[in-house]
């Protein structure tokens, strides 16, 4: 499962890095992934400081930091 999450990590780091941020929904959809490897995909960028996530009715934006 590390393994897994760590894959749609880095296709979440290469999709925000072409369109700068996106919802959670549009990560779902885009890369065809669960929900669930998506938000725990987003949890690891977030911890390491990869991405900022901001909460939104009913969902999260998620924004690549540039360094």
């Amino acid at each position: 499962m590390i393994m897994e999450i760590g894959i749609v990590a880095g296709e979440i780091w290469h999709y925000l890095d072409d369109k700068e941020s996106a919802t959670e929904d549009e990560l779902i959809k885009r890369l065809k992934r669960p929900r669930e490897f998506v938000l725990m995909s987003l949890g690891w960028l977030a911890r390491e400081g990869h991405v900022t996530l901001r909460a939104l009715e009913g969902g999260y934006v998620a924004t690549l930091n540039q360094k």
